[in-house]
């Protein structure tokens, strides 16, 4: 498997909506693969394709996976799902709030209100069509990586002033780090 690049806001692919997958092919299955260890490597608990630079309806999550600083990244599997061209089909009108972050927005966040609870129809690992129930945690997790596939960043939720403020700090974040997210596997 192999540890991807990821984009950083303000990049076009994160803006751009994503390509619906016709079937899932082997070359999707080592996209998943490679997203899952992208994710786990950069200490993320959800990734979505455009974040990796491939405009596909593709996201991997893991909200369960061990954290602990001492594992390493390989050892933190726990729970990976994988979703193809998922879809929310029903949504709680309970909302919560969770201080997100993203892989695409390094070293910012804020918290964002959500649905509570979703259900998602999609295609697994095998492509074959599959349904979830998801609350708490994964319900966001899932929202958040959804978004992507739609050109969505979590700060697109916040007020103008908000995003302003966060994406400044991303800009500074940026310059006071450039050589380490040039040396590591981000893609400015």
């Amino acid at each position: 498997m192999t540890v991807l690049k990821i984009y950083v806001a303000p990049h076009p692919v994160l803006k751009k909506k994503a390509e619906p997958v016709a079937k899932v092919t082997d070359k999707d299955r080592k996209l998943m693969d490679d997203m899952l260890e992208t994710m786990y490597a950069t200490d993320g608990i959800g990734l979505a394709a455009p974040q990796v630079g491939v405009s596909k309806r593709i996201l991997v999550l893991d909200v369960e996976q061990k954290r602990d600083d001492d594992i390493p990244p390989q050892e933190r599997r726990v729970k990976p799902l994988c979703f193809v061209n998922p879809e929310i089909i029903w949504e709680s009108e309970d909302r919560r709030v969770y201080n997100e972050g993203c892989l695409s927005v390094p070293g910012q966040y804020a918290e964002v209100a959500r649905p509570d609870k979703v259900r998602v129809k999609y295609l697994d690992y095998d492509g074959k069509e599959r349904e979830i129930e998801a609350d708490k945690l994964l319900a966001t997790c899932l929202q958040h990586e959804m978004d992507h596939l739609d050109g969505i960043l979590f700060v697109d939720h916040l007020s103008t002033l908000k995003r302003d403020i966060v994406m400044r700090k991303l800009k500074k974040y940026k310059k006071e780090n450039e050589e380490e997210m040039a040396e590591s596997h981000v893609l400015l």
